[in-house]
């Protein structure tokens, strides 16, 4: 018997769902084309896989104020990879210390890179705890150099991030590399985390093939916002079918967010979808979106003619 797989990802305010198929050798039924996957299609599936996990765990544990911070040395600084690491690690020993203080646990998410020009830096996502001085903490606990921050939602969202963090070096970073030996390379293009963040766990469920076609056929019509779940709704821009090359089976994929109260008068009260203004979706952005939800309309206050203001006299 043919069967899909449905794989839902679940966090604050949206839901990541995608329907697979999940072939039964044994089981009879209409055959489809299977081609076999070549080894630049399997290493362009593993980089998205890698990206799509870190993007998940962005999502899982950091949210559009905390921090994307890069760690410099001074110009003309050389550092060997050791060096780095140890540096790093005393800046984390600092951070902790300060957080804890003001009973806080510090959450991370960082890449060891090498510049073009050969320079050694770090790019760390950390989180800032509401009413700390966080700013001034990463830049007192770091004592080699300077440090230049963003807040995450300036980044170009969870997705662009994650492609960002899990990159591969480009031709002239190679070049840079080949310098290091094998040991130090391995750690300028990996990434790593604190052990404290929450790791995504998928829920898995098991449709037959008619269930899904049926899904496919709502999707295709338009009559897709019956499959969101209850209190949310499906973001059309976020919709992605086709056919898998692989398995010539059908894929689908799609995000859900949850539908926001205007304010708290409407407290209780469920909102349907078509009362807010959809989410601008960015370039680069896709299953990645930063979950910002439903932004509220600008109020507007109307100006008062000149003819009809009045003056004390």
């Amino acid at each position: 018997m043919e069967t899909y797989r449905q794989i839902t990802f679940r966090f604050e305010d949206s839901n990541e769902v995608s329907y697979i198929y999940d072939c039964d050798y044994g089981g009879t039924g209409q055959k489809s084309e299977k081609t076999k996957a070549t080894p630049e299609q399997i290493e362009r599936q593993n980089q998205k896989n890698r990206e799509n996990k870190i993007r998940r765990e962005i999502k899982a544990n950091f949210g559009p104020d905390d921090y994307w911070v890069t760690l410099k040395y001074p110009a003309g600084t050389k550092k060997t990879v050791p060096e780095l690491k140890k540096d790093f690690r005393r800046f984390r020993e600092r951070l902790t210390r300060r957080y804890k203080k003001i009973g806080e646990d510090l959450k991370y998410i960082y890449r060891m890179e090498i510049g073009k020009q050969g320079g050694l830096h770090i790019h760390i996502l950390i989180n800032r705890p509401a009413g700390a001085q966080a700013d001034v903490n990463i830049k007192e606990s770091w004592k080699e150099g300077h440090v230049w921050y963003t807040t995450l939602h300036e980044e170009g969202g969870y997705e662009k991030l994650a492609a960002y963090i899990a990159k591969k070096p480009d031709e002239q970073v190679a070049g840079q590399l080949s310098l290091f030996p094998e040991e130090d390379r391995n750690e300028l293009i990996r990434y790593g985390t604190s052990r404290n963040l929450v790791r995504p766990e998928p829920e898995v469920k098991t449709y037959s093939r008619w269930k899904v076609n049926r899904i496919l056929d709502e999707i295709t019509s338009g009559d897709y916002m019956k499959l969101a779940t209850e209190g949310y709704y499906i973001d059309k821009d976020s919709i992605q079918t086709g056919v898998n090359p692989v398995t010539g089976k059908a894929y689908l994929h799609y995000i859900e967010y949850r539908i926001k109260r205007k304010n708290n008068a409407d407290r209780g009260q469920p909102l349907s979808c078509n009362r807010y203004k959809k989410p601008q979706k960015n370039k680069g952005h896709d299953s990645g979106h930063s979950g910002s939800g439903i932004q509220d309309r600008k109020r507007r206050t109307a100006k008062v003619p000149a003819s009809r203001k009045t003056s004390k006299r």
